[in-house]
């Protein structure tokens, strides 16, 4: 069944999408306030031949969401011709089941951007696929050395981890957050410029 009008206008806007937030909104307002976005990003975005409208499936204990959703929002912003809607992920499974990674995963933050008929024009799962690279790589690498992580799986979720493995992980995250902030948010960027640039070529 295809997203209508009707169902998309059941989301929350952004405002409303972090009233009710239990956990990590100030990651998400610090990182919102300090994305930096490229000249020819904002003059894109600024420049669209139609108005957008994006459907964002999300929670708030999700990372990737808490990165990757602050750049959609300054670019909204930074053009105003983004309609942004969001849906919590485990409120709206039919929605997640339309947009898992991969076919299987139930990966977010998905955005879905839809022109002003309701017809979609593409979509964007979790994050830039050269950060995954670099994250699995590096996750791989800190998985066969660190001692605390000694004998525990690769992709073990950090919920079922000792505690001292899953503060290992944690600080493993955060730090390659930062280290790869700038590139990353820059990577969002030209893939989602990326995934209008081809809908609107054809």
């Amino acid at each position: 069944m295809s997203i209508t009008r009707e169902r998309f206008e059941q989301g929350m806007s952004y405002d409303a999408y972090k009233a009710q937030m239990t956990r990590n909104r100030d990651r998400l307002e610090a990182n919102e306030a300090t994305v930096v976005l490229s000249a020819a990003d904002e003059a894109f975005f600024a420049e669209l031949p139609q108005h957008i409208y994006v459907l964002v499936i999300t929670e708030d204990w999700c990372g990737d969401a808490m990165n990757n959703i602050p750049v959609l929002v300054r670019l909204a912003r930074a053009g105003g011709r983004l309609d942004l809607r969001f849906f919590l992920r485990d409120q709206n499974p039919d929605l997640m089941a339309r947009y898992l990674k991969d076919g299987q995963h139930s990966s977010i933050p998905v955005f879905v951007f839809f022109d002003a008929a309701f017809r979609e024009l593409g979509h964007w799962i979790e994050r830039p696929a050269a950060i995954s690279a670099q994250q699995g790589a590096a996750l791989a690498e800190l998985f066969a050395t660190a001692p605390e992580l000694q004998g525990v799986a690769l992709g073990t979720s950090p919920a079922d981890l000792p505690e001292a493995a899953r503060q290992r992980v944690i600080q493993f995250f955060n730090e390659f957050r930062a280290r790869t902030r700038v590139e990353a948010d820059a990577a969002v960027a030209r893939e989602l410029r990326e995934v209008l640039t081809q809908a609107l070529a054809r």
